[in-house]
């Protein structure tokens, strides 16, 4: 017990060094931006308070609670340290929901206030930013928040379970992950609206409406349709979203406006889909999967056989 306890200390003691100095090479990284944009930004006056607050969201209290934790972290107060930093975790998931706003703002004015176009590359250039851009620097924050879920992890696993600090610890990790969760969601809600945009994008015309609330893009690909009555093999284009399969074809490569687009063939809602996987008659290349609609059955082919054995997974899981 005694040698299990002396290199949870060891650990523990690496971990918490590692964690104070990683905390303060954040701090000097936000210093950077507070310092040279912010401060001075707000004394000329060079963007309006309300676009300076967009740019830079809540950064000055972040500096703040991480300012306060490593104050703690160096007299070895862990247990006040953690619970004070607690308090200020929703500033984070604040952050992620403000960054693409303020990323937006930040490239708006560049390209139309000249003044701050002029003052962000002269302070760039300093030698403290070592070659990096301001846009470098605004996702550090969310960055250090995922180092912060495996720095409070590995210093829960290597501390008695006896202990009071171990109860702070515990809920200092659930309060990181909770936060990471809704950052993860922020990062994956925007990642799914720019792919229904691009679907929409590339479908001619408007008719065929990808953009909708709740709908989720799941994937996409060439397979080929077998018709019923013996015609030859339809290549079509194949987007599986979350309540919808779209079927689509290349528009004419001659035409002036839509030659890059795809045409929308067919829209089948997935709430009344059944999915099998018909054996036997791809002679073992690939395979046929039969998709059954009420007022009709699409079969579906591919000689890849680990692309329809994921097509399978996929339209599956969409349609449970």
């Amino acid at each position: 017990v005694e040698d299990q306890r002396a290199r949870w200390e060891r650990k523990r003691s690496r971990t918490a060094k590692e964690l104070l100095e990683t905390e303060h090479k954040y701090l000097e990284q936000l210093d950077l931006v507070l310092t040279y944009f912010v401060t001075i930004l707000k004394a000329k006056g060079t963007l309006k308070p309300a676009v300076l607050e967009t740019i830079f969201g809540p950064l000055e209290s972040l500096y703040s609670a991480s300012h306060a934790l490593s104050l703690h972290l160096e007299k070895g107060n862990l247990g006040p340290g953690l619970e004070n930093f607690c308090q200020s975790l929703d500033l984070y998931g604040h952050y992620a929901e403000n960054l693409e706003h303020a990323n937006k703002t930040l490239k708006e004015q560049v390209r139309k206030n000249k003044s701050f176009r002029r003052f962000k590359k002269l302070q760039e250039t300093r030698p403290q930013f070592q070659g990096r851009q301001l846009e470098d620097l605004l996702p550090l924050p969310l960055q250090r928040l995922h180092q912060y879920k495996h720095f409070f992890r590995d210093l829960l696993e290597n501390t008695s379970p006896d202990t009071a600090e171990y109860q702070k610890l515990a809920k200092t990790v659930k309060s990181v992950c909770e936060v990471s969760h809704w950052v993860q969601d922020i990062f994956d809600e925007r990642e799914n609206s720019l792919q229904l945009l691009r679907v929409q994008k590339l479908l001619k015309g408007q008719k065929t409406q990808v953009l909708a609330a709740g709908r989720w893009y799941i994937r996409e690909g060439w397979l080929l349709v077998v018709p019923a009555k013996g015609e030859e093999l339809k290549r079509r284009m194949f987007f599986l979203f979350s309540d919808i399969l779209i079927a689509a074809k290349p528009c004419h490569p001659l035409h002036l406006l839509n030659s890059s687009k795809l045409s929308c063939q067919a829209v089948y809602p997935l709430h009344q889909c059944q999915v099998d996987k018909v054996f036997g008659h791809t002679w073992s290349q690939g395979g046929l999967l039969s998709l059954s609609f009420p007022h009709k059955t699409l079969l579906l082919m591919s000689s890849n056989q680990q692309e329809i054995d994921d097509w399978y997974r996929s339209l599956t899981a969409a349609v449970r």
